[in-house]
């Protein structure tokens, strides 16, 4: 076995605190990551006080990874000791069903195995995540990290960056399209950053006044207040496609009512409230409104290779593993521009 430090919650009410634990010792096909950095998700946050269900502790969260590799298994192919890697929000699947022969292991209709809080595959040991100084993984679900690419700011495209990327380009998000993001956080900065790189006109939804001169500085051709009745209404029905972003309770019908003719919307934040969607605003208009998690392997690849050619990256605040509570505190009230990143070498 592999010794291992990290920071884990021992219960959905305690802080997280410095904790030893070991992971398994690699197999042939597996590779051994010295964690450099770890991106701080909102559904960090969410798991590790049990607002989902389903916690087992102690849990070691962080899906956002990215470091170095210290060692190689005798059939390791992709990589090399010193290879620059990340890990997503996966580490495993069945890899036989449907949807993992199609490439979206996110969707296995056996199991995913996440990143941290999932039993895995062969032991049904529970993983534990890149709150740590390290990590075994079978080198099909590791990412290769560009150099051109700066470290840090690279481990929130693990997450924030796929989970973005993954529906613009199921719908064509590019060159001629009118394309909405709601939401100016983690996940709609990336959104905003993409679809403008992508080519589209985009308009950043937000209920801030102040986040407009970022918005713009971030890729937006316009900013639109969504409390605003009169703003919203002069952009009806001229939408190709809206990304909503938002974990918070709003009115998904104003903007569904945005969308032209045969367009539509992918909602990728988790409201921790049931939406309520009026039939007749989809009817209308052959709108259709879909759900979006992150990508299989193949398309995190893709995407972080279009990041490293486009000069594509978060934009993010570097802490201390000691700061992860105020870090914490900080993204649920939405005080961070836009990602927490901890540099693990505090560990």
């Amino acid at each position: 076995m592999i010794s291992s430090r990290g920071y884990a919650a021992q219960n959905n009410t305690t802080p997280l605190a410095p904790f030893s634990f070991e992971r398994r010792d690699p197999g042939p096909n597996d590779v051994v990551i010295d964690i450099q950095f770890c991106g701080v998700c909102h559904s960090d946050i969410h798991q590790v006080r049990d607002e989902w269900g389903g916690a087992v502790y102690p849990m070691v969260p962080g899906h956002e990874i990215v470091g170095r590799v210290a060692r190689v298994g005798s059939g390791v192919t992709k990589f090399r000791e010193g290879d620059l890697a990340g890990v997503g929000c996966m580490v495993d699947s069945c890899r036989t069903c449907a949807n993992c022969k199609k490439g979206e292991e996110q969707f296995c209709l056996v199991a995913t195995v996440f990143t941290y809080n999932s039993p895995e595959k062969n032991t049904g040991r529970n993983t534990y995540g890149g709150y740590s100084n390290n990590i075994v993984v079978d080198q099909d679900f590791v990412l290769k990290i560009s150099p051109k690419m700066n470290l840090a700011a690279a481990a929130p495209l693990l997450c924030a960056g796929i989970t973005t990327y993954s529906p613009m380009r199921r719908y064509q998000v590019g060159p001629g399209k009118k394309v909405g993001v709601n939401g100016l956080g983690g996940l709609g900065h990336m959104a905003l950053k993409f679809a403008h790189s992508l080519g589209a006109h985009v308009v950043q939804f937000t209920t801030s006044p102040g986040k407009k001169d970022d918005a713009m500085r971030l890729g937006a051709d316009e900013v639109v207040i969504s409390k605003d009745a009169a703003a919203m209404k002069a952009q009806s029905n001229s939408f190709d496609f809206i990304l909503d972003t938002v974990s918070a309770p709003h009115d998904v019908e104003a903007l569904l009512s945005l969308l032209k003719l045969d367009g539509h919307m992918a909602i990728v934040g988790v409201p921790p409230e049931p939406l309520s969607i009026p039939a007749h605003t989809l009817i209308m208009g052959r709108r259709s409104l879909a759900g979006s998690l992150i990508g299989g392997v193949r398309e995190t690849q893709e995407m972080l290779d279009y990041c490293a050619a486009h000069g594509i990256a978060s934009d993010i605040e570097i802490i201390p593993i000691k700061r992860i509570e105020e870090a914490f505190d900080r993204t649920v009230k939405a005080d961070v521009k836009y990602r927490f990143v901890i540099d693990m070498s505090t560990l």
